[in-house]
């Protein structure tokens, strides 16, 4: 199973195409730039770092982008964020 490119980002809902540079975590959730360094690289969902997600290619038009997030961050109201 590949990676799920997803096309916003879960906080803002910025859109984010192929080229766009967004951060995912191990789950793919997926973040803009902006929200990624608000949260100083650690998603809000699980807890997990985010780094860079790997960016398509234009030979890549075939693989859809997936736009509904899997993970939300009212589900893991029990989570905070470590200082």
């Amino acid at each position: 199973m590949g990676l799920e490119m997803r096309d916003r980002c879960e906080t803002c809902t910025k859109a984010l195409d192929r080229t766009s540079t967004a951060y995912i975590c191990t789950h793919e959730c997926t973040f803009c730039p902006e929200c990624t360094e608000a949260v100083h690289h650690v998603c809000p969902n699980c807890g997990g770092e985010l780094v860079k997600r790997p960016r398509s290619g234009p030979a890549v038009t075939s693989c859809p982008f997936r736009s509904q997030s899997v993970h939300s961050a009212a589900g893991h109201a029990g989570y905070r964020i470590p200082d």
